[in-house]
This record gives structure tokens, sequence and C-alpha cells, in this order.
């Protein structure tokens, strides 16, 4: 039974929404609000059916969280063994997870402390199509708590900093950090990351593998929790080959009749494979020249040499322009700010869609949020006070505009590509920053806030807000041993079309060589 308000707790109530009733009233109110509790709380407690969604192999073992010895790189926050059925695209593969994506039966802390114990009980679409492909499930991977950015800070998250097998005084990139590590080191075949701001394809581009973000709801992102807003997250897979990458697409991408954010041009299935050695023979790629602004010259140079093997395999290569590139981080955090307030004050699936609710976890978050908002990073906490205070200035003007003015920049990356078929760019324009463990909490406070001004994204996030394809392509190392990648970018829906171009790179240079791991 819920707790009965008393008279005092509904105008202390009342007043923090805002509205302000004297005693005599609040009697009143008191009278009906008891009523409708009693209500809701006999609806609760009833014994109605709630259909499930689908899970495969539901007899589990809990798994173990390993030890330093286990996990030199700090990539894994927890090892599991839950068997794939039949020989699908994935037999025979591993399969890992960021801690944000649910795994029946295995621990999922969001990369936080607050949600430490949090087990779910149903499988994301993404787990149930990996298994029924055949793919072994070995347990989930270290990331920044409640996906608190850091695509290419150092920051030490709740659970630790994973370490970049390239170089461990050299940043992993966030958030999906553990399953950039864990894939780069071998020791996992396939790693889902989620990607809100290049949270993919920066950890890819940090540790010399391939990252995919998928086009804007192919990927079904039912059961995966915590963004700054659900019109920019996005999961995919983190890989060393890209035949891994285009085989984890086909087998996971197509229409989920759980996933409210997919529209009717979501195709039920994607063959990612069958044209994957077709070649670029005529393919046309564009060099985007904003995408190099700033750039380091090795980076510059080593992606420029990449469009060059390119062009010997017969693609036409030419330069084009986007002057909005730089332009779109201010609708992005006006979107990101206001939406991930929404996300924690509704437990992360928000509202008015008609599909499953996993109640497990919106009652964690939503007690994250009443009662341990104050162990979030300063990151965290300096978005949150940020939405708010601009929810309370713009009355979510702020939000509006820039989900409405997407459309615009969607236009100016379209107008291009119907010029060309591809565009290339820089992955992240440096390699991968130094680590840094701060001395105090003041030192750490101040560097986490800092991050927010990175770099970093600059070429990644505009593609998280625009929705098109974007595949984060290892090309090479820097002078001293650090992975430097490249980033193809397609129409919406060609995600096919970008693997077959990563293929034709990596058939005709030595890949070893490329993804190798030296330290």
């Amino acid at each position: 039974m819920y707790a009965l308000p008393d008279v005092d707790e509904v105008v202390a109530v009342a007043k923090e929404l805002g509205i302000h009733i004297n005693p005599d009233e609040a009697v009143k109110y008191q009278k009906y609000l008891i009523e409708q509790i009693k209500q809701l709380d006999d609806f609760v407690q009833s014994r109605l059916e709630e259909p499930k969604p689908p899970m495969l192999s539901a007899a589990r073992k809990p798994g173990y969280r390993p030890t330093p010895e286990e996990d030199p790189l700090n990539a894994w926050m927890w090892k599991c063994r839950i068997e794939g059925h039949g020989e699908g695209l994935l037999a025979g593969k591993t399969v890992s997870y960021k801690d944000h994506i649910a795994v029946a039966g295995i621990p999922m802390s969001f990369g936080s402390f607050a949600l430490e114990g949090f087990i779910p009980e149903f499988d994301a679409t993404v787990v149930t199509r990996v298994l029924k492909e055949g793919g072994t499930i070995i347990g989930k991977n270290v990331m920044n708590g409640l996906s608190g950015g850091f695509g290419t800070g150092g920051g030490i998250g709740d659970y630790g900093r994973p370490l970049n097998p390239h170089n461990h005084d050299h940043v992993t990139g966030g958030s999906s950090s553990g399953s950039a590590a864990a894939v780069a080191a071998g020791e996992v075949d396939i790693s889902f990351g989620g990607d809100q701001a290049g949270s993919i394809r920066i950890p890819a581009a940090y540790s010399g593998t391939v990252g995919h973000k998928p086009t804007f709801g192919l990927v079904s992102h039912f059961g995966i929790s915590f963004g700054s807003d659900q019109s920019i997250d996005y999961t995919g897979p983190l890989t060393r080959t890209v035949e891994d990458a285009a085989a984890t697409l086909q087998a996971t991408a197509g229409y989920d009749p759980y996933d409210p954010r997919q529209t009717r041009d979501i195709p039920i299935r994607i063959d990612m494979l069958s044209q994957l050695a077709d070649g670029v023979s005529g393919l046309r790629i564009g060099v985007l020249e904003e995408g190099f602004d700033d750039a380091e010259v090795e980076v510059r140079d080593l992606v420029m040499a990449a469009v060059d093997v390119l062009a010997e395999a017969g693609a036409d290569v030419s330069r084009v322009s986007v002057p909005e590139h730089h332009t779109v981080r201010a609708a992005y955090a006006a979107l990101t700010g206001e939406g991930a307030l929404a996300v924690l004050k509704t437990g992360f699936f928000g509202a008015f869609t008609r599909t499953y609710y996993p109640d497990s976890v919106i009652s964690a978050v939503n007690k994250l949020w009443d009662n341990q908002a104050d162990v979030l990073a300063p990151r965290s906490k300096l978005s949150l006070i940020a939405a708010e205070l601009a929810r309370r200035n713009y009355h979510g003007r702020a939000y509006a505009k820039a989900q409405n003015v997407r459309p615009t920049f969607i236009k100016a990356y379209d107008a291009v590509l119907s010029d060309v078929d591809v565009l290339v760019m820089p992955t992240c324009i440096t390699t991968a920053p130094k680590n840094h463990t701060p001395g105090t909490y003041l030192e750490a406070l101040e560097a986490n806030l800092a991050a927010i001004h990175s770099t970093g994204s600059r070429n990644t996030m505009p593609f998280n807000y625009t929705g098109h394809p974007a595949l984060a392509l290892p090309v090479g190392k820097s002078s001293d041993g650090l992975p430097v990648s490249m980033q193809l970018v397609g129409r919406f829906l060609d995600d096919p079309l970008l693997m077959r171009t990563a293929y034709t790179y990596q058939q005709a240079i030595d890949w070893d060589k490329i993804i190798g791991v030296t330290s």
C-alpha cells in the first residue's frame, strides 16, 4: 500500500509544482487524493496480464564481476555466457554489450553506483536478435556513468577507466569505452555500444576498431536506457572487421514493434552482405572540407591516403562543402539538455507512446531521480541545471526549435549527398588524448566540465542530430602508434553502401597492421 499524504505533504507537493493552496483547500484536496491513490494502488496490485517482449535462452546463470587480474584493461563490468540458437549469421561469434543494454538476469549498472544491483527481467531487442542468429553473449562492458559522455576525455567513471589497448596512457574514448577496449584487444568479436554524439565512433576511432552508427531507427532501441534524448540516441556494433560489422547489422537491424521511434520506412530486414564485395568502381566520394578543419596533420594525411586507396579502387573523388557542419552544435545542445531532463524525470521511457514499458527500469530511474540525483557526474549535473534554466527562460521553445529546425540541417547534407554517394572526413580530428588523473575533486570537476567543450565530437555529433548513417573506419596509426580513423557518411538507409566502401578499403591494405595492438 502506498503512503497516504497528510495535509502538509499536499501543500508541499503543490508548492513544488508552482501551485499554492491554503490549508483549508489542502484538506479538500487530500480527501480526493487519498481516493485516487487507493484506486491507483488497487490497479498496480491487480493481476492483469502484461504481455512481455520475446526472450530466448531464458535459463541463465548470473555470471560474475571479473577480477583485475582477469580484466587488466578494466573493460568488463560483468562476465557471463549465454549460448545462441542455431547456425545463424553470428554463429561462432562472441558478443558483449555496453552496460546500459538490458540482458535479462544480468546486472545492469548504467555505469553508476546509483543503480548498482539493478537486474532487468527482459532482453533488449539487439540481445534477442543476436541470440536468434547464433551469437554467444559473454558479458557487459564498463561505460561512463549514465552515458555521461567523455567522448574524448579521460574521465574516470564510477567503475574506473577502461585502458586503451594501444597505449594505456591515452584515453579509450566514451561513453562506450569498455566495449572499444574489449574489441580492440580481441577479448570479444562484437560489442554493442551506444551513440549520442559519437559514443560508438569516437572510442572506435581511438581504439582502432570499426564502429557503426546506423541510420536513425534502423536498429531497435528497445531495452536500451539512458540517453540525452531519444531522437539522437543509437546503438550499433564495434568490431575488428567490416564483415563482422555488416553481419551484425544484418542480424539485428529492421522493424521492431517494441521500438516506438521506428517509422514505416524501416524495412523488416536489410541485406548488408550480398553486395559487400562489389567494390567502389564509379562510386562518388565527397571529401567534406569542413570535416578537416583544425585536424592534426597526421590525421589529415592518413585519411586522405585512405581516400587515395578508394580512388585507386575506382571511386570518383571530389571536394564538397556543407557550411552548416559546424553550426549544428547549438541546436544539438538545446535538444540534449531539456531532453535529458525529461528522460530522467520520466524514467527514460518518456510518455505518449503505445509500446511496452519496462516498469523495472522506469522505477529504478525514478528512484534515482528522487533520492540519488546528487551522485550524478558533474557534467550530468551541469546539463540538467542548464536544461532547467532553459526551460524556465524559454518555456520549452528552445527544445521545440531544436526539433523543428532539424529538417534544415538534414537538407544541407542531403543536398551534397545528391551529388556524391558517400561523404568522408576524419572521425576525430586528433588521436586519443592522454589520460589525466585529477588530484582533487575540484580538479576533477573542472576537467569534467571542460570536456563539454571538446572538439572530439565535432565530426560525429552532427549525424546523431540528422540521423544519417556514419561508420568509423581505422586507416592507420600516427607516428606514436595511436589509431587514426576515417568517417564515412551516407544517405538514409544507405548503410550497406558504407559497409561496401569500408570493405573495399579493408581488402586493399594490410588490415592486420592497421588494427594490430602492439603494446
